[in-house]
């Protein structure tokens, strides 16, 4: 199941070497210069496919989806330029992350209405958007080339998972034998909910124990981190999408644009509902994001 927002396509898009501008046609990909008015930027990207016996690893491009906005443009701008707080939260939240590129996005005036920026979090592209003042606005959905205009994916693709059918998921039964002993011996009295396997083949599995938890292994079931999704402990009880706050729901969906919902949580204390968190998948990265009883955005934490 997944959730889908209208926008106005405009596509942003950031090569590893060459960046490739345009006037604002979603067609057109071949300028080049430091200053741009374009809809796309095409970011390199690495794509991991694995079977028990071989792996492999290609590299291509993918594309930020960024309106372009009448009359306006975005300037490259050097990491030491952007606010104090747009690198607070890189840190706070993508721990580890590579810088890639930079942009302030202006207006017609010229006046700076806030930035792009591109990252590169467990060697998966991140594109984020931030206002003038460096606060978060929103993760930029990607595409590959060919799924420009459309549903923005195609089975076979790197973001086929957006057709609902979280082809990522892992039943528990399949978990190495690593992992199941792993919890056995530190988290016994936790209960399994769901599992994913990421493009990098490392693992994901969410728990339950007095709260809601997701734990991350390598592909061979080594132990990585444990993260608790909801700051509040309490009883965690799996709800579907549709049982969220519509003001969580569209928070969502206007925050992670074309994300893929993967789980939900609703957490009690003592028979009180004290809030939501929902975990999902934007571009191959995942996250828990935590909505209060009425469904008001607390905040999001990366988990892989």
């Amino acid at each position: 199941m997944k959730m889908k927002t209208p926008f106005k396509r405009a596509f942003l898009a950031i090569a590893s070497a060459t960046l490739l501008f345009t006037a604002c046609k979603k067609s057109d990909l071949t300028q080049t210069g430091s200053s741009s008015t374009s809809n796309t930027i095409a970011v390199a990207a690495s794509l991991t496919s694995s079977t028990a016996s071989t792996s492999s690893t290609t590299q291509d491009s993918v594309y930020l989806v960024q309106p372009c906005g009448r009359g306006g443009r975005r300037d490259s701008v050097a990491q030491s330029s952007l606010p104090s707080a747009v690198g607070s939260y890189l840190s706070a939240n993508y721990s580890g992350y590579t810088f890639s590129k930079a942009f302030a996005v202006k207006d017609a005036s010229g006046n700076t209405t806030g930035y792009v920026v591109v990252i590169y979090y467990n060697n998966t592209p991140v594109g984020l958007q931030f206002d003038s003042a460096g606060a978060f606005v929103k993760v930029l959905e990607q595409r590959e080339k060919g799924d420009l205009d459309g549903a923005g994916w195609h089975h076979g693709g790197r973001f086929e998972h957006r057709d609902g059918q979280q082809r990522d998921s892992i039943a528990l039964s399949a978990l190495p034998s690593s992992i199941t002993a792993y919890f056995a011996a530190n988290y016994a009295t936790d209960t399994l909910v769901k599992a994913f396997r990421d493009r990098d083949s490392s693992i994901v599995v969410l728990s339950k124990n007095n709260g809601a938890f997701a734990t991350v292994f390598t592909a061979s079931g080594s132990f990585v981190k444990r993260i608790q999704l909801h700051d509040s402990t309490g009883s965690a009880q799996a709800i579907d999408l549709s049982a969220l706050p519509s003001t969580a729901a569209n928070y969502l969906s206007t925050t992670y644009p074309n994300y893929v919902f993967e789980k939900a949580f609703s957490v009690s204390q003592n028979g009180a509902l004290k809030g939501y968190v929902v975990f999902i998948d934007a571009n191959n990265t995942k996250y828990a994001v935590e909505f209060d009883a009425t469904g008001n955005f607390l905040h999001a934490k990366t988990i892989h």
